[in-house]
């Protein structure tokens, strides 16, 4: 690898740890009132949401298949896991048949 990349591929890393960290700092000086706790609660799904967004806009069938199979998945089983092996068990077999 060349050294801009392996420079570039740590500084992200510290200063993803300095903000992580920093959080956590920050956060002992916060009150934990419910509607705080459900905001942190929340922060997972909403990052999860804003990673997989745009494949879904700019995706094709197997990815909107894929979606499908998640909110399916999500109202059968309600387990957060089942859904997203199914998910990508749907995108994987539907890009297989559709190559």
């Amino acid at each position: 690898m060349r050294p801009e990349i392996v420079q570039a591929i740590l500084l992200l890393g510290i200063v993803s740890y300095a903000c992580r960290a920093s959080g956590f700092f920050l956060m002992q000086y916060v009150a934990a009132t419910p509607r705080v706790k459900a905001w942190l609660r929340s922060i997972p799904v909403a990052l999860t949401g804003a990673i997989v967004a745009p494949l879904g806009f700019n995706g094709g069938p197997p990815e909107w298949l894929g979606f499908a199979a998640t909110a399916i998945l999500m109202r059968l089983t309600a387990n957060e896991f089942l859904s997203a092996i199914g998910a990508v068990a749907v995108v994987a077999l539907s890009r297989a048949l559709l190559s």
